[in-house]
């Protein structure tokens, strides 16, 4: 006689193996979609401290255009935080899946415009403008990209493994930095500098038609977060409603993470800058150090997400923000030496105490709010933690570099260490915290 017991066994196996492969898609969809968006991000930043001064501003001069050029990148920060409020708007109301589709395909063709851009010596001053307003969608766009991502991580966890499943969005930035260093480094090996600078830097801005591709039949083959589905929809604005639950939550976790990103910042977009036009060293050796410094971004991103479950997110983002003050003083003396293996010492130290902090912020800034305006007020938070220490440091590390020298930037980063630790200390602990 047949027993039941081996069907019921294989029975769970199956339910085991298929619960497995949706764990891998949406691990795999959170990854992509901010790895794309941030690919069309950190493309931008390095073709505006490489090119863009000289095609876009070219009546400035090399000092002001650079400045200018920082400027355009930093419009996308003031952006960011629109997008955080229009998109959370529609994924409060319409879910994540439906709305990290939009976000998608507005960074996408937003990117590929500025590919297809001519430059100021064609058209004039509309050019600059065009490429602004450009920079304002990609802005709005990965603006809503994040939170939408870090819920479609997190939302579908184990409460013991949220810092692990959020790990696979925060792995998107150091791989859209391995990325567009590799893709700009292979364009300028592989072509004169005339050559680069008259269509090559358009190569990589082009190329995101093919990565929007593979996000988007990605993102559409998963589910919506079972914690959206199980809430209630909420009557009341989800702007509204998270301002008026959390916005100390909002303010504090932003300014927990600015230190982060102003070195993560200083380190893929102003040194690549600082290394050719001060320290004189090649475009290819930036760039090569910029991919190296991509897969340690990427390590240590990993890391930190990983030992959140352990010890907790907050103890792991305090430690991080410590660590950036020290790291603001030090790591420009160490840059200033010139040697190459130094300059690589000095990006990578910035990328590791940065990597280290945004590790768990998707697991935390998921803890801190409840379901119904959770997407609109993570964004929201994280966005302003982007502004601060995203948009400000480059714009202005070229001017205090060049009026106070480079000690002045390192001195910027570690004021923003000590604001940083100053707001963790005053969040709690959410490891444990129901998402329900």
């Amino acid at each position: 006689m047949s027993q039941p017991r081996p069907v019921k066994k294989a029975g769970r196996n199956q339910s085991l193996r298929g619960n497995s492969t949706v764990q891998r898609r949406i691990a795999f969809a959170s990854f992509a979609g901010t790895a794309i968006e941030f690919y069309d991000f950190f493309v931008y930043g390095t073709a505006a401290a490489l090119v863009f001064p000289t095609l876009f501003f070219p009546a400035l001069g090399a000092t002001a255009g650079t400045v200018a050029a920082f400027a355009s990148f930093a419009v996308a920060f003031v952006a960011r935080p629109l997008g955080a409020a229009l998109f959370g708007h529609l994924g409060d109301r319409l879910g994540r899946k439906r709305t990290l589709t939009y976000t998608l395909l507005l960074m996408g063709l937003s990117t590929v415009g500025v590919g297809l851009l001519p430059s100021a010596a064609s058209i004039g001053v509309a050019a600059p403008v065009i490429l602004v307003v450009l920079r304002f969608l990609q802005g709005i766009a990965v603006g809503g990209e994040w939170g939408g991502a870090a819920l479609l991580a997190v939302e579908h966890s184990e409460p013991g493994s949220r810092g692990r499943s959020g790990m696979y969005p925060q792995l998107g930035p150091g791989t859209a930095f391995f990325l567009t260093s590799v893709t700009f480094l292979i364009s300028g090996l592989t072509m004169s500098r005339e050559s680069f600078v008259a269509w090559g830097w358009r190569i990589p801005f082009l190329l995101s038609v093919v990565l929007i591709a593979v996000g988007l039949y990605v993102r559409l083959r998963i589910a919506e977060t079972p914690v959206f589905r199980a809430a209630e929809p909420s009557r009341r604005w989800p702007l509204r409603a998270a301002f008026t639950a959390h916005t100390r939550h909002i303010l504090l976790g932003g300014g927990a993470l600015s230190a982060a990103f102003g070195l993560n910042y200083i380190g893929t977009v102003y040194l690549t800058s600082y290394g050719t036009a001060v320290l004189r060293l090649s475009q290819p050796t930036m760039l090569l150090l910029g991919v190296i410094g991509g897969l340690v971004l990427v390590a240590a991103t990993a890391a930190g997400a990983l030992y959140s479950d352990r010890v907790g997110r907050r103890r792991v983002i305090l430690g991080g923000n410590v660590a950036a003050v020290v790291c603001g003083l030090v790591v420009f003396p160490i840059i200033d030496s010139g040697s190459v293996a130094l300059v690589g010492v000095g990006l990578c130290l910035l990328l590791v105490v940065g990597g280290a902090v945004l590790g768990p912020a998707a697991a935390y800034m998921a803890e801190l709010f409840e379901t119904e305006h959770r997407y609109t007020a993570v964004g929201l938070s994280y966005n302003l933690a982007t502004v601060l220490g995203g948009a400000v440091p480059p714009l202005v590390a070229t001017a205090l570099q060049a009026a106070y020298g480079s000690i002045a930037v390192g001195v910027l980063m570690a004021a923003y260490g000590v604001l940083s630790v100053v707001c963790v200390l005053a969040l709690p602990e959410t490891r444990d915290h129901p998402l329900r």
